[in-house]
């Protein structure tokens, strides 16, 4: 069975309607992490779910050996021709996490922009902080950047429509059980294409006791990309910097 994943990411449409998580809300994270772990020019980083290749492409800019990590072959694509058009050198990897192993060893390990929480049981979403933590060479970090279920549940908009590009886009988002399910139209000129995400919200004592039955321990916990404190009620995400 084709999972909601595998058909909505390797979309056209994904990308457009996606359009405002840009390269200067990528870079903001990006500098977030750089100022808030030790590594240097050189260090060895992989991107687990990389997408189209935003922050992998960035630490690539500022000297970073990266590998890069997902399972879409469309979005790996847009990734592989930003990094040449720029002189890149990136390890770019089709694979799907929940399978994906590798000899090398990195001083940071990243899952982003929500990229975690996609599949149907806990045991195949918690395999990304063992995955991580294998990963890790000793003193290494691992960032997990997700959204803060709490203020998802308070600040849920169900309906959106806008026009991208001339596509009529139609966003229905409602909250099933312990998931976010979102239903996506686009329609131009009498035709439609339907398309689907589906995410497991795990609560702020979920993720912290993965991470750390898992090895890891906590370092910094922020609530946004401006590196804010973390609350409950009012962060939209929740960043966890932890290391082996």
């Amino acid at each position: 069975m084709t999972e909601w994943f595998e058909v909505w990411f390797n979309t056209e449409e994904y990308l457009k309607v996606y359009r405002h998580r840009n390269e200067a809300e990528a870079e903001k994270l990006v500098n977030l992490i750089l100022g808030n772990i030790n590594i240097n020019p050189g260090s060895d980083i992989i991107d687990l779910a990389c997408g189209a290749g935003r922050h992998s492409i960035l630490f690539a800019e500022k000297g970073f050996s990266v590998t890069a990590v997902d399972l879409s072959a469309h979005l790996l694509n847009v990734a592989k021709r930003s990094a040449i058009e720029q002189g890149l050198k990136i390890n770019f990897v089709n694979a799907d996490l929940r399978y994906f192993c590798i000899a090398s060893k990195f001083d940071l390990v990243m899952n982003l922009f929500t990229s975690f929480g996609y599949f149907e049981s806990d045991e195949e979403n918690f395999s990304l902080f063992s995955t991580a933590f294998e990963l890790l060479k000793n003193n290494g970090n691992f960032v997990l950047d997700y959204f803060n279920t709490d203020f998802v549940r308070k600040n849920l908009i169900p309906y959106s429509e806008e026009i991208i590009g001339g596509d009529k886009v139609i966003q229905e988002r409602k909250i099933v059980g312990n998931r976010v399910i979102k239903n996506i139209k686009i329609a131009r000129n009498g035709t439609s294409k339907k398309y689907m995400e589906s995410v497991r919200m795990y609560s702020y004592e979920e993720l912290i006791s993965a991470v750390e039955n898992n090895g890891l321990k906590i370092k910094k916990i922020f609530g946004d990309l401006n590196g804010s404190n973390f609350d409950l009620n009012y962060s939209p995400r929740i960043i966890i910097i932890s290391r082996k």
